[in-house]
């Protein structure tokens, strides 16, 4: 199970459309859970892709979390918005596979492709070296490093978000981004001229 530190003043977080949509899926509704697996299907297999697994060990392991939340409907209590809940389980769960599964790991310089996405042909090959480089030095940091500047640059969350989604402080988040940053300064220098 999911640890959230509860704030003190407890927050009404129906204002997410995605805890929303939870919600009714807890009462029953099936469509809202697909609404929520369409939305982040995607972006939660290439956010594990980036930790360095397989494609078809970070398919599995989307499929397994998505499960996790689906078996979670009935117990399921608005603690933080959706995505916290779920980027946690994400990370936990990448965090543990590519610990226990270092044969799937592969280079994180590539984004797994659904049929409905299509990246311009023109910006992939721009983008391609950078990109290397980049995501090559990010799997270099630090675990909790790592984690926050995934979170932080891919799934543009706030500091409070990762915080949540860490079990950390807001103040430990900036810290760890920070630090990151100088290392990729130093790291990416002739990029960054």
């Amino acid at each position: 199970m999911v640890n959230f530190q509860i704030n003190k003043n407890s927050q009404d977080y129906t204002f997410d459309p995605d805890v929303v949509l939870m919600l009714e899926f807890q009462k029953g509704d099936a469509p809202s859970f697909e609404k929520l697996m369409r939305k982040y299907y995607p972006r939660v297999l290439n956010f594990i892709y980036k930790y360095g697994l397989s494609r078809q060990a970070a398919e599995d392991l989307t499929q397994e979390i998505f499960l996790k939340i689906h078996q979670m409907g009935p117990s399921y209590r608005p603690q933080a918005k959706f995505q916290t809940l779920l980027y946690t389980i994400v990370r936990n769960s990448a965090l543990n596979a590519v610990r226990n599964e270092r044969k799937y790991a592969v280079s994180l310089d590539e984004n797994i492709e659904l049929d409905d996405q299509k990246p311009s042909p023109l910006k992939a090959m721009l983008d391609h070296e950078k990109s290397d480089r980049i995501l090559a030095i990010i799997n270099e940091l630090p675990e909790n490093q790592r984690s926050a500047v995934l979170l932080k640059r891919y799934e543009k969350m706030s500091y409070e978000e990762i915080a949540q989604s860490m079990n950390c402080s807001p103040k430990a988040v900036k810290s760890l981004l920070n630090r990151a940053k100088e290392t990729l300064k130093v790291k990416l220098a002739d990029i960054l001229k």
